[in-house]
């Protein structure tokens, strides 16, 4: 394995404190591989980071005489094109460095991105709608971003819920329940904010420039496949209907269940399964009382007796 360029430890070196926690090295196979989180330059005020990614940087046995093979992953607020044009950028840096330490640079050029981006992109997951310039949106910790109106509605919601399946619990059940917790409507992950200060915002400004709502052909069109299906799933047993008390039985069948018997032997052994459950119900039990009462028919589960003469298992030698 050729020896690692003494470079490759100064640029490290030098990157642990420049980054300080935000770097890991690990390696893989002797050759070291860097990664860190990126952050938008927001300069003291981290709350106005909306967006991020970590790049990864595994270097070559020979770097910096090769080019490290980069990769980005995990980003948060970030779209697809705009992935595209930072690994863009990358290749173009890397091919002009080469022979040259280059991983700050990477670094940065990605930060630049995201500083100049640093609005998220997408859709908010609660409204559909899109964030765009004068929105009131807001981060969570794990990096999700919501219109700070639709959280509130979200969380005011959720916790309506959550009362109302509490009150449907019994007592001894209520005291073992966790108590309510906001998450995130994207990851599950436990959040904390004020309602109230989020009901404050206002609604998103493409939601109230939108057009009324119309009815479409391909609405219509949608409603009817929709139907369709709907009506598969509840002739199959699938839907659990409002006024049942209780759910159907799951039922697992074959192409095979829903054959014609064949011959005249499946109606044979049927007619002497019901016979045998015929005689079986007709099993009369020895009365123990005292009164002349007449035998009646046992129509209880049979259990037998232990070598106690208690009812419960069959003990050992027992007539079967």
């Amino acid at each position: 394995m050729a020896s690692i360029d003494m470079r490759v430890y100064d640029e490290i070196e030098a990157l642990e404190a420049i980054l300080i926690e935000d770097l890991a090295v690990k390696h893989d196979d002797g050759v070291p591989v860097i990664e860190t989180v990126v952050h938008p330059s927001t300069g003291d005020q981290i709350d106005l980071q909306y967006v991020c990614v970590t790049l990864v940087v595994k270097l070559t046995p020979d770097y910096p005489e090769s080019s490290p093979e980069v990769f980005l992953k995990n980003s948060r607020g970030l779209d697809d094109s705009l992935l595209s044009d930072i690994d863009l950028k990358i290749k173009e840096k890397l091919d002009r460095h080469v022979g040259n330490p280059i991983v700050f640079e990477l670094i940065e050029i990605v930060r630049e991105y995201l500083t100049k981006w640093n609005l998220p992109s997408g859709q908010c997951v609660i409204c559909l709608h899109g964030f765009v310039k004068g929105d009131v949106f807001i981060k969570t910790p794990c990096y999700h971003h919501f219109h700070s109106n639709c959280l509130a509605k979200h969380l005011i919601n959720s916790k309506k819920y959550y009362m109302e399946e509490y009150e449907k619990l019994p007592n001894w059940q209520r005291a073992q329940s966790l108590p309510y917790q906001q998450t995130c409507p994207v990851c599950r992950c436990a959040i904390s904010f004020d309602v109230k200060t989020l009901e404050e915002a206002p609604p998103p400004i493409e939601s109230i420039n939108a057009p009324p709502f119309r009815l479409t052909a391909e609405l219509k069109a949608l409603q009817a496949r929709m139907s369709a299906m709907l009506a598969r799933q509840v002739e199959r047993g699938g839907v659990v209907g409002s006024g049942d008390d209780g759910p159907p039985l799951l039922t697992i069948s074959t192409a095979a269940d829903n054959e014609e018997p064949k011959s005249s032997s499946s109606s044979a052994s049927a007619s002497a399964s019901s016979a045998q459950r015929e005689t079986n119900s007709d099993r009369v039990v020895p009365s123990t009382s005292t009164d002349n009462t007449p035998d009646q028919p046992y129509r209880g589960p049979y259990r037998g007796f232990n070598r106690r003469a208690k009812p419960g298992r069959r003990g050992r030698g027992a007539a079967r």
